[in-house]
């Protein structure tokens, strides 16, 4: 049976600054709680219309009251409340990717998967960028965000104290195919309409880009997530050859 002060705070955790005040955000389904329960995130609450996990401890609830708490359209057997993580250092002994302003929650999810596909630890944030504890970035993530190491932070501020090689990625930008990339450093993606920013560009050592093979060469650009899966594979093809 779920409280009306249950319900208050679940469903204030779609909501930004109610994740900041509370250090919460929620997770849904069995597969994508299962993630967060198997890695070091804290489980603050759990909810289940059946039991499913044996491990835990939950409170069963009826389908109509996980409807009330969920943020999905078609609610899936589960609701877990866990707790926002402290900040971790940053492994600047790897390739990091950072993000200036990536605003949609889609995107930012998809990139996290990738991160955690191509094994890249840490994912540096703008502030700008869409709060990674986002429902629909948790969401869409499956599971990754228990896997990558996501820090928001002054982006320019966070590339200046770099020791590091940085690569932006620009329609101008020098062939990726051509060009020598190192295996480790910092690569920096841009905003959906507007790119990387004029002051995140002067920091930048190395000018990257996607070649457009198209015969009219008419497209105007790629999706930022779309962009992330070829860089980031190309980066690892190189080490991999090496």
């Amino acid at each position: 049976m779920l409280s009306k002060n249950q319900i208050k705070l679940i469903k204030s955790l779609s909501q930004k600054k109610y994740r900041r005040q509370h250090q919460l955000f929620t997770v849904e389904g069995v597969k994508g709680i299962t993630e967060f329960l198997e890695s070091d995130f804290v489980l603050h609450q759990l909810f289940t219309t059946k039991s499913v996990f044996n491990s835990h401890i939950s409170v069963e609830i009826s389908e109509t009251e996980l409807k009330k708490i969920s943020a999905l359209t078609t609610p899936n057997t589960a609701l877990a409340v866990f707790k926002i993580p402290d900040s971790k250092p940053i492994n600047n002994d790897n390739l990091i990717l950072a993000l200036d302003a990536v605003r949609d929650p889609g995107n930012l999810g998809t990139i996290i998967r990738l991160c955690d596909w191509f094994g890249i630890t840490d994912l540096v944030c703008s502030m700008e960028t869409v709060d990674c504890f986002n429902t629909k970035v948790v969401q869409s993530t499956m599971g990754s965000l228990s896997r990558v190491n996501v820090t928001y932070t002054k982006l320019k501020d966070f590339l200046n104290a770099q020791n590091a090689y940085i690569i932006g990625t620009f329609m101008e930008g020098e062939n990726i195919y051509d060009s020598q990339l190192p295996n480790k450093g910092v690569i920096v993606l841009g905003n959906e309409a507007k790119g990387i920013s004029t002051e995140i560009k002067a920091l930048t050592h190395m000018k990257i880009s996607i070649p457009r093979y198209g015969a009219l060469k008419a497209t105007e650009s790629l999706n930022v997530a779309t962009a992330a899966s070829i860089v980031l594979s190309e980066f690892k093809r190189r080490t991999t050859e090496m």
